[in-house]
């Protein structure tokens, strides 16, 4: 797919160059008769578009070796022998939507603070200087649903770097002044949160979809990050470090065989635990109302139309993946076209109909405008919104559409390390291993009337929420004319001893 997709391009360089160089060397006194009638019938000649373009080959990412040890832990092994490197992550189940709700910050600062501190056997600083010498690395994080190790050396190295990778998962020496340190980068963020407005308008509009309790919008304050201790480090690592909750990826210049041994060997006498249980959350669409937050020192504005999105296991996913295409995909997408190209109401303009896998995304469009086409420009994404549960996708538009999502689709999995990382998320979230091998064929079946049916049935004006960041003295005309606007708390709450803020 890859050599053919470069064929073709080049192919089309070839002859655009070509016929440039045609018309350049020709003077007008020596053009055929028939460049005369072309030019003075006002044609251009365009041979490019009769250059065939071939079908998508089918696509078989090639599959790793999948391992179950007896006690749980799942390994997936990829052979990649082009270059003399080894790469190897290791998914630990349990992530920032299970913290408890008084230490949000909890799994980053235990993400930052287990690699800066260390093991027993060598400290972190130590561990630092001799992966440097050999141009190695070993790192650690915090996610919404994972904590994870990720480590990457040359062949010659592995053994040495797979010890100090084992030994920082098994012994890990948790420090005061490597969280010290963790915390305070983390308040540094806190303090310069709302410096930006489209990030004000993200953080709103998360909250908004899915509440500002949720596990999936909760955002950290100086006093949960304070109330994080040494001890809630070390409780966390032994509540999640289980075999049974562990999956183990390594990819690149090694044997198969070989190194299923040296896996077993690490990692088959662990004991099996019990799995940490997230909480179940139940998803709502958002209250609709256009809310605002105020960000005196712009003179633009932030518009973000959000609701819930959907799960990879709805079977319309592919339907609405290419209804994502049609109305934001890119520079051909009807918001990019119409808001941005005909009426000229935005310099920026996007959206995307997300996709989780194990809980709703967000549906959401966004546009930067100017303060005085700030109304405007909500009211041609809102047109935009509805236009697609009334005008089906063209043939053109159709067509396109699936052949973006596709080609797209296919470079996301170009190699063996990107369809081994996709392979091991599946598995996490209990996805069928074949999963990729059926967005192809589900995409190409995706048509006008099933983009029509998922745009009526998935997509509600009428719970959708509009968030605008801007300089409210400057929006002309007011943001009432949308309808009640309710202003939002964007004050962040001071540190816990600290005097409040003065208004």
């Amino acid at each position: 797919m890859k050599g053919h997709s470069t064929m073709r391009f080049a192919g089309i360089a070839l002859t655009i160059l070509l016929t440039t160089m045609s018309g350049s060397a020709q003077t007008a006194t020596t053009r055929p008769a028939t460049a005369k009638s072309a030019s003075a019938s006002g044609q251009v000649a365009q041979p490019w578009k009769k250059i065939p373009i071939p079908p998508l080959h089918a696509f078989t990412p090639q599959k790793p070796k999948r391992i179950e040890l007896a006690n749980g832990l799942v390994i997936f092994l990829q052979e990649d022998h082009e270059l003399p490197f080894i790469n190897g992550t290791i998914l630990i189940r349990g992530g920032s939507r299970d913290e408890p709700a008084n230490k949000i910050g909890l799994v980053s600062l235990y993400g930052q603070s287990w690699r800066t501190s260390g093991s027993t056997t060598i400290d972190g600083d130590k561990l630092d200087d001799e992966l440097e010498n050999k141009a190695a690395s070993i790192e650690t994080g915090g996610g919404t649903a994972t904590t994870s190790m990720n480590w990457s050396s040359l062949k010659g190295d592995f053994d040495s770097v797979f010890s100090a990778t084992v030994d920082l998962l098994e012994h890990p020496n948790f420090k005061a002044d490597k969280l010290l340190l963790a915390k305070r980068q983390i308040e540094t963020g806190i303090a310069r949160r709302n410096d930006d407005a489209s990030g004000i308008a993200g953080r709103e509009a998360v909250k908004l979809v899915y509440g500002a309790t949720s596990p999936y919008a909760r955002q950290t304050e100086y006093a949960t990050v304070d109330a994080v201790t040494l001890a809630d480090l070390k409780a966390w690592h032994d509540k999640t470090v289980v075999p049974n909750g562990m999956i183990v990826a390594v990819s690149g210049d090694f044997d198969s065989t070989a190194m299923e041994a040296k896996l077993r060997a690490a990692f088959g006498s662990l004991q099996r635990g019990t799995l940490i249980q997230t909480p179940h959350v139940q998803f709502t669409a958002p209250d609709h109302g256009i809310y605002f937050a105020e960000k005196n020192d712009v003179d633009q504005s932030n518009v973000l139309i959000v609701g819930l999105g959907t799960e990879r296991s709805n079977p319309d996913y592919y339907a609405l993946s290419v209804m994502n295409e049609v109305f934001s995909g890119g520079f051909g997408s009807r918001v990019v076209q119409n808001v941005r190209t005909k009426l000229g109401l935005a310099y920026d303009v996007g959206g995307a109909f997300q996709a989780s896998y194990d809980h709703p995304g967000i549906f959401y469009v966004i546009a930067g405008t100017k303060s005085t086409t700030t109304v405007a420009a909500t009211q041609a994404l809102l047109a935009e919104i509805n236009r697609l549960k009334t005008e089906p996708p063209t043939a053109a538009e159709l067509s396109k559409a699936k052949d973006q999502v596709l080609n797209s689709f296919i470079f996301h999995y170009d190699s063996p390390e990107k369809t081994l990382n996709e392979q091991v998320v599946l598995a996490f979230y209990g996805y069928p291993s074949d999963f990729l091998d059926k967005y192809k064929s589900g995409i190409e079946k995706v048509t006008s009337a099933d983009v029509a049916r998922v745009a009526n049935k998935y997509v509600d004006a009428s719970k959708l929420a509009i968030v605008v960041v801007g300089n409210e003295a400057q929006i002309t005309p007011k943001l009432d004319t949308l309808g009640k606007v309710t202003d939002l708390d964007i004050a962040i709450p001071p540190p816990p001893g600290a005097p409040a803020a003065k208004p």
